[in-house]
């Protein structure tokens, strides 16, 4: 048995200095070095020894065993630098080429249409006003002609805080209770941006959370042609001299008369789409004289002021001027559809 551990040992080291790679080296490590190795069979075996021959015999064992385990650490080692220094002489990097060029970021196409429709009415002479996303129950319904269990707020799927009485605003109309309260009894004329939100199914022309622009204007002799008028006006600056608009009566709580503004649908043209819901056009605000209890609410007299309030999409405005069919897109984050604007 000593003479059978000497002659693999010798074979073992023998077959080590062929190993030219990792894949060799693997091999030889499993056939050696293995739970089924020869070496591993014979330690196995030494309770079958005589007492006589078994500390010679496992004595031996553990030498063969270090000493091929040390010779395989060495000629790992050693591969493992060969390859090192094989990868720095074939595979060197060139610092004279160009890099990468770094791609620049883009501004969102619901910030570029924000941006332009800011533009527009600041050249009409309207103010930008800036109010809360999260607001009380009192400025989202209330003080706007909804009182509690008014079924008009059935009208807006609301999103509720745990704490009473706080949700995330469904429109932008309660800036307007803000700005008049903070200004009354000045003449107002400001539009009023952000983020609405709604507990409603997703479509291609519905989404949870949208922006909307607000717009308000309060003074003395305000009539709804001046409204009519200044909405055809910003239809023209933002789609064309040639648009066409219509005007539709609606309700809403909180102005009377109020109207929905439709602009026709340059997706199919006026034929028809599955954004427009085949109509061949596609709404794009809400709108009216506002309402004489809002006006009291926010600290004007009705018998003296009156004005004009109107909210508009401003994804829905986006999916018209570029010809966008469904606005998930939005919100995907789809780099595909971000880099066209």
């Amino acid at each position: 048995m000593l003479e059978r551990l000497t002659e693999l040992e010798n074979k073992a080291l023998a077959e080590l200095e062929q190993a030219a790679g990792q894949a060799d080296l693997k091999a030889w490590k499993v056939k050696y070095l293995g739970r089924s190795a020869e070496l591993a069979t014979i330690t196995a075996g030494l309770r079958d020894l005589s007492k006589q021959e078994r500390p010679a015999v496992g004595r031996r064992a553990n030498e063969v065993k270090n000493a091929i385990e040390k010779a395989y650490e060495a000629h790992f080692e050693s591969l493992r630098a060969e390859t090192l220094d094989r990868s720095l002489r074939e595979e060197r990097l060139d610092v004279t080429l160009p890099g990468r060029s770094v791609s620049h970021g883009r501004v969102h196409p619901a910030n570029q249409t924000l941006r332009q429709i800011y533009a527009i009415w600041a050249e009409m002479g309207f103010q930008v006003y800036l109010s809360r996303e999260v607001e009380s129950d009192e400025y989202n319904f209330a003080l706007l002609n909804m009182p509690e269990h008014h079924p008009a707020r059935d009208m807006w799927d609301t999103f509720h805080t745990t704490e009473p009485g706080v949700l995330l605003r469904t429109h932008t109309s309660p800036g307007q209770i803000h700005v008049m309260r903070e200004r009354a009894p000045e003449p107002i004329r400001v539009i009023l941006p952000g983020m609405c939100y709604r507990y409603e199914q997703i479509t291609a022309r519905s989404e949870i959370q949208f922006n909307q622009v607000e717009g308000l204007a309060v003074g003395r002799h305000i009539t709804f042609a001046d409204l009519k008028g200044t909405l055809n006006a910003f239809a023209r600056r933002m789609f064309g001299q040639e648009v066409r608009t219509r005007f539709r009566a609606a309700h809403f709580p909180f102005t009377e008369p109020s109207a929905e503004m439709d602009i026709e649908c340059f997706i199919c043209s006026g034929e028809g789409c599955q954004v427009c819901k085949r109509t061949g056009w596609l709404e794009i605000l809400g709108c009216g004289m506002v309402h004489p209890i809002v006006l009291h609410n926010g600290g004007y007299d009705p018998h003296v002021f009156s004005g004009f309030a109107f909210g508009m999409g401003t994804e829905r405005i986006a999916m018209l001027k570029y010809g966008i069919e469904d606005i998930r897109y939005f919100w995907g984050n789809d780099l595909r559809f971000l880099e066209q604007f």
